[in-house]
Parts: C-alpha cells; structure tokens; sequence
C-alpha cells in the first residue's frame, strides 16, 4: 500500500553544492506522474518535483523514487530519531512491500498510474549532508535496501492509501538487492545482472565494464 505521497520542498543543496535541492519530501495528499524525457536533466516524474542534481538525476529511468516505511522505522530505531514520510527523499512512502525483493522490470499498478521497478539508488554526498550521519553513505550501502526507482508507463494519480497491484513478472530472477550490489562493485552480481540483460542500456554497459 502506499503510505504516504511526497513532493520536494526546494532549499540549497545540504551537501554545499551550488543548486537547489529536493530532497526535502513532504506529504501531500496525491502525486500526478508522467514520463519526463529519457535523460538526466529532463526532470522528475511527479508535477511539482524538484531534481536538483540534473547531472544525476531525473530522467525517465529515476522518474519516481520509492522507499518503505519498514526500512525508514529500521533508521529511525538505529539513528534513535524520527525519520517522517519523505525524510529519505523518497516520493512514494510504501507499506507491506518488500522492494528489495521486486524483480528489476517488475510493473505496478498504483492508483490510476502503472509504475515499472528501473534501477537502484545509490547513495551520495546530498544525502548523507541532509541526514547529518558521519559515514551515512557506506552504512547505507552496507544495508542494502535501498528503495527503488521507477519509470512511468501510463501516467496517472496515485493517492495516498492506495493500493499496490503487481502485474506480471519480469523472465529473469534479478531483485533490487541483487541489482545494487551489481551497482556497488559485487562482480558475482554483476555477473549475474548482464546475465539477464534487464538493465537501460546505460547501466547495463556500466556492468559490463566491471566485469570484462
């Protein structure tokens, strides 16, 4: 289910960059997606977004960002502090969904909108200044589940309170958690992730080059 729905509130950038920021989520009551461009720089998948890092982010593959409950009560518990709906920059706050268990390609159903699991965040310099957590970074990695972006195959209105319908399965085995070890540098995963093919072009070249 979808718990909560976020869009940025922009501020400077906490990492001391010279741009906005849109890290900052909060709830609002339903988000409207849609496909922005193919690339970075073409912005987010959610009306009133804002990517600030247009060399990294945005484009169709990171056009929406999901994160659950269960991992940001695991950080609550473990940073002994309180991590609101959004605080991990995330636009889709969800609730009984494993997402580091869904199939890289694997299509959702939310609300009026049907959503397709792209790639693995990973976690940078923005993120760790806006948290405030010494070594945030490499504890992040360390634990793995790092949500999910999506790209936008019909675009529509998810509300908070909706429900999450996965349709179909994707022909291969590879999940999130699998596909951000490929991504952190694990060649036995990234062995495995060229394997199955099921990558955007770019990231997938990305892996081959790690493991020729």
């Amino acid at each position: 289910m979808i718990l909560s729905t976020n869009v940025a509130v922009s501020q400077r950038d906490p990492g001391g960059a010279d741009r906005v920021s849109g890290i900052d989520k909060r709830p609002q009551p339903f988000i409207d997606v849609r496909a922005p461009g193919p690339s970075y720089g073409d912005g987010s998948g959610v009306d009133g977004d804002t990517v600030g890092d247009s060399a990294h982010h945005g484009g169709a593959q990171k056009a929406v960002y999901a994160y659950a409950r269960e991992e940001l009560d695991y950080w609550q518990a473990e940073l002994g502090r309180e991590l609101p709906n959004g605080s991990f920059g995330e636009n889709l706050t969800t609730v009984g969904l494993d997402l580091a268990a869904m199939l890289v390609n694997q299509r959702l159903h939310i609300g009026t909108a049907v959503l397709e699991i792209s790639i693995v965040r990973q976690p940078c310099r923005t993120f760790a200044a806006w948290l405030g957590e010494r070594g945030w970074v490499k504890r992040f990695s360390q634990r793995g589940r790092c949500g999910a972006y999506l790209r936008v195959i019909a675009p529509g209105r998810i509300t908070a309170g909706d429900v999450i319908e996965v349709v179909g399965r994707p022909e291969h085995d590879i999940d999130m958690l699998t596909a951000f070890r490929a991504a952190q540098g694990d060649k036995e995963a990234a062995r495995s992730v060229v394997a199955a093919n099921c990558l955007p072009p770019l990231y997938h070249r990305r892996l081959v080059k790690l493991v020729d």
